[in-house]
């Protein structure tokens, strides 16, 4: 009774910081190097095929309210449009009683840079809707009664406030560069919730007499990411470091991975995240030829902040499934009339 107790305690504890702070509002994710679309634009189509990507996160297991996220995520190129990539992410989020969806369209301009053509700069934007849910009526009102959380009219027996729940859809902007040699080096610089929107609920004087005035302000978000693809002597062997800078223009977040692959079919790798887990994750690829690659990868945070006292760690998985798309060869063939056979 005592733990459960302490768990609402700290769970009404996140919940207020993630309504009067403005860091963490986009969610993190551990094996970023493989859903770069959900950060930057300006990735959709540079690996030049059609490309499905899902994810799901469970943070913080056996914590109430904890955080759950899914993504769905699509891309494509077209060289019949003049080397044009466009992409699709639709995510849900959800933490405690904050819940957002979204989905954004993106659309990106490919450069073919070098001697060889082989590396590509491109330059994307992304547009889309944003719904932000704030529903504290799970709260208990007796142990947290803010005038700013809401609660249902169900509260007005043990106290609420009534200040009524949050329901906003506003637009959502983003912006994206990225760089890379494909299988050997990638960098990104993007910024994401261009338009800083405030989403205002409702204001007014609770059941107790307190002013409630609910709003909820989306921070503009910045990233910048990037990996570099070592090959030993022997191809058979590969390691990459990669590196994602997370800043909401109050708090800076850094993800630090090493990543072994064996024979482009396995890896193994582990990430350190500042001051909140380390990682350790693996997967396998499975070429299918014509038919595609597949690619499915697992990792297991390992919470190092106090809060893993109250947590179990945090398990995330992706599947991801690329194919080109190839013309048939048309045979034509010629007769001349004028020869008899």
């Amino acid at each position: 009774m005592k733990k459960n107790f302490l768990n609402q305690l700290l769970v009404a504890f996140v919940i207020t910081l993630s309504l009067s702070m403005r860091a963490q509002q986009d969610p993190q994710f551990t094996q970023f190097m493989h859903s770069r679309l959900i950060y930057n634009p300006a990735y959709a189509g540079t690996n030049q095929s059609i490309c499905v990507n899902t994810l799901y996160r469970q943070q913080w297991v056996s914590f109430p309210g904890a955080p759950k996220t899914g993504l769905l995520s699509f891309d494509m190129y077209s060289q019949a449009l003049g080397g044009i990539g466009f992409g699709l992410n639709i995510m849900n989020d959800q933490l405690g009683a904050d819940k957002t969806w979204f989905a954004r369209g993106a659309f990106a301009k490919h450069f073919q840079m070098g001697a060889d053509g082989n590396s590509i700069l491109s330059i994307g934007i992304d547009a889309g809707i944003l719904q932000k849910q704030i529903n504290g009526v799970w709260i208990a009102p007796q142990t947290l009664n803010d005038p700013n959380i809401p609660n249902n009219p169900t509260g007005q027996l043990q106290g609420g406030t009534g200040a009524p729940n949050l329901n906003k859809l506003v637009p959502d902007f983003g912006f994206g560069v990225y760089y890379t040699v494909p299988n050997k080096m990638y960098v990104g610089f993007s910024a994401s919730h261009l338009t800083g929107a405030t989403l205002q609920g409702a204001s007014g004087t609770g059941n107790t007499n307190l002013a409630y005035d609910l709003q909820f302000r989306m921070a503009r978000h910045y990233y910048l990411v990037g990996g570099y693809t070592f090959v030993f002597s022997n191809p058979d062997h590969a390691l990459t470091p990669n590196i994602k800078v997370k800043n909401d223009g109050a708090v800076t977040q850094v993800d630090v991975n090493l990543t072994y692959e064996l024979k482009r079919m396995f890896w193994l790798g582990a990430s350190w995240r500042m001051q909140d887990a380390i990682a350790p994750m693996l997967g396998f690829r499975q070429d299918f030829g014509k038919n595609g690659t597949l690619k499915v990868g697992y990792s297991y945070d390992v919470t190092t902040s106090p809060i893993k006292g109250y947590s179990s760690g945090t398990h995330e998985i992706f599947i991801n499934y690329c194919f080109k798309v190839v013309k048939p060869v048309i045979k034509t063939i010629h007769e001349n009339d004028r020869v008899l056979d």
